[in-house]
């Protein structure tokens, strides 16, 4: 099999060949580029002899695959899909695996980070710090005794549950279907909006989550509330998020999700919104991540060679 590494994964090139020592003892031809690359004509020109593609999150759209006839394996090292045309892999009969769980860890860090940063104002603390002023005004909040609702149950948003009881908080959770967690109680929307004093965003983003927080859901909420969304850009309605902060509806968000990838457009609304925290979709971006990452893409094709899918989507 032709196995085309179109991008570097966040890891260097003698990692990868450590990596894929078992694949490369099997006759497999392995072609890893060390950089990445989003134009779709230098992908296609990549990937276009390949039997196994594998990719993070460049988006792959109906003309990438109409020029990779040979394609029959797709190993995505991302948690979500939304990126990929999986109808049009369908329609070619191309397996599409994912790299679910890497990041749980990481993100779920970052969540209870973005919290802190709000809570203690240390962008804002740092930046004064650095033109001589003092602490006047940085009176700040503790997360033990608030209440966080988590919004998705599945393996990050049980991990952010984890680390916020640890911290000494309260713990509600809205999820499509119920679960046992220890500690988590588990309520309809509704309540989970109207009675948190963090709320946090763990669900994927498709037609039923897309605006899933829009104007309604921030009337519901408290003013001394913060959002933090950490799962995917559309499922809060950008518009909304800024009126309401403008409005001061809510206290403060943070965001590491768009509507689009960074780079962000100059002229973007949320860049006036008062007391918005803006990461460049960071989340997922650890060593440990990527190490393990890394080993679940390769692990997925080695299944797959063996006529075994695991984290199979499509």
């Amino acid at each position: 099999m032709n196995i085309v590494f179109v991008e570097p994964l966040g890891i260097c090139e003698c990692k990868f060949n450590t990596g894929v020592t078992a694949l490369k003892a099997q006759g497999h031809q392995l072609t890893f580029y060390p950089d990445r690359q989003e134009n779709e004509d230098i992908l296609i020109e990549r990937a276009k002899d390949a039997d196994i593609v594998v990719i993070s999150n460049i988006p792959l759209k109906k003309r990438f695959f109409e020029h990779c006839p040979k394609l029959k394996m797709l190993s995505v090292a991302f948690t979500g899909v939304d990126h990929i045309d999986l109808k049009e892999c369908r329609k070619r009969r191309i397996t599409v695996c994912n790299a679910a769980g890497y990041s749980t860890q990481a993100v779920a860090e970052l969540t209870i980070g973005m919290i802190i940063s709000l809570y203690r104002k240390i962008i804002g603390g740092d930046a004064i710090t650095r033109i001589s002023g003092d602490r006047q005004g940085f009176l700040g909040c503790e997360l033990n005794g608030k209440t966080i609702g988590i919004i998705g149950l599945g393996a990050i948003g049980q991990r952010v549950a984890q680390l916020a009881h640890a911290f000494g908080c309260k713990v509600l959770a809205y999820n499509r279907h119920f679960k046992q967690i220890e500690n988590v109680t588990q309520v309809d929307k509704q309540t989970l909006l109207k009675h948190s004093d963090i709320i946090s965003v763990h669900i994927p983003s498709n037609e039923e989550t897309r605006n899933f927080i829009n104007t309604d859901e921030f009337a519901l909420m408290q003013s001394h509330a913060i959002l933090i969304n950490t799962a995917r850009g559309p499922i809060v309605n950008q518009h909304a998020l800024y009126e309401a902060l403008k409005k001061e509806q809510i206290a403060g968000a943070a965001l590491d999700v768009y509507n689009q990838e960074p780079p962000l457009p100059a002229d973007l609304e949320l860049f006036n919104a008062p007391n918005l925290l803006m990461l460049p979709h960071l989340g997922y971006a650890t060593h440990e991540a990527f190490a393990i990452r890394f080993g679940i893409v390769v692990r997925n094709i080695e299944m797959w060679l063996q006529g075994i899918t695991q984290n199979k989507v499509q």
